[in-house]
C-alpha cells in the first residue's frame, strides 16, 4: 500500500493539513482515534467517507512523518 493515494493536502483544505483523499477528515483525526483504542472498523464506521484502507494509510503517514522529524525527549 502506498499512503500517497489516500493522503493528500491541498492549501485549500483545512488549511493545508493532511486529509484522507476526497474528504475533510484530517489524518490527525484518524491517528486521534487509533490513539484512543478505536479500530479502523470503528474509525470507518464513525467516518462513512473513510475505508478501513484509508485508515491504515494513516497510519504509514505517521510512521513516515516520525522518520523524518526528532522530538526531544526528557530534559
Amino acid at each position: 500500500m502506498d499512503w500517497r493515494d489516500y493522503i493528500t493536502v491541498d492549501p485549500n483544505v483545512c488549511h493545508g493539513q493532511a486529509c484522507i483523499a476526497g474528504t475533510r477528515v484530517m489524518a490527525s483525526v484518524i491517528l486521534d482515534n487509533l490513539a484512543a483504542g478505536l479500530t479502523a472498523e470503528e474509525i470507518a464506521e464513525s467516518y462513512p467517507t473513510v475505508s478501513v484502507d484509508a485508515v491504515t494509510a494513516a497510519l504509514h503517514y505517521a510512521t513516515e512523518l516520525a522518520k523524518e522529524r526528532t522530538v526531544p525527549l526528557g530534559a
